[in-house]
């Protein structure tokens, strides 16, 4: 009986740690932007009524908080977003706290509807870009984005519409900087005054190295 109760014990222990690494875990409390630091220009990230506003000059609000020590290899992330007109913005990954500028590491998922740049939403900034336009301006839309290895896999309310590796990207085989696939938090971007974006949930879960 001891031994089937260890036993017991031992699969219940196994599930709970599997289920716990399948498990989504929300970056946003809700209320506040305990777990974020916002670089440059603060102001431009407010919290109403339970969303992210994001309006202002330019700005990254970066990860910090506890998740995984906010430093993410595999991992998938959702964000639930709407855009206003004209509006710009992106969802970085493996990247890292700088102070001023646009992040010089890691990749932009690009957030983009109707802002005169012609990368639109989905785009790996600069390196897969995507031009056609798959939600409108003022819906709620799901950006599920997956970096597993050398792949990021970019969906659109569950429609994969942008697959990048790395590895067989021809125009980076001398040298990827640090633009590229390492590891490294998250961040989301206030990209000038005229682009008012919401982020209702940002939520993570870790994949397997």
């Amino acid at each position: 009986m001891k031994n089937l109760l260890c036993l017991f014990c031992l699969l219940t222990l196994s599930f709970s740690v599997s289920a716990q690494g399948d498990s989504w875990i929300e970056l946003f409390n809700g209320k506040n932007l305990d777990g974020w630091k916002i670089s440059e220009n603060p102001q431009s990230f407010q919290v109403e009524d339970g969303i992210i506003k994001v309006a202002g000059p330019r700005g990254h609000a970066f990860y910090v908080g506890d998740v995984a020590n906010h430093d993410f290899n595999n991992f998938e992330v959702i964000a639930e977003v709407k855009t206003m007109p004209g509006a710009n913005s992106g969802i970085f990954i493996h990247t890292q706290y700088q102070e001023n500028g646009w992040p010089n590491i890691g990749y932009e998922i690009q957030v983009n509807q109707s802002h005169t740049d012609w990368r639109k939403t989905g785009s790996v900034y600069s390196f897969q870009d995507v031009k056609d336009v798959y939600v409108k301006d003022g819906e709620w839309y799901t950006e599920h984005i997956i970096v597993q290895g050398d792949v990021v896999t970019v969906k659109i309310n569950g429609e994969t519409i942008n697959v990048y590796d790395q590895s067989k990207d021809e125009n980076r085989k001398d040298g990827l900087g640090s633009k590229k696939l390492d590891h490294g938090t998250i961040a989301l971007q206030a990209h000038d005054p005229n682009s008012v974006i919401y982020y209702k949930s940002v939520k993570v879960k870790v994949l397997p190295d």
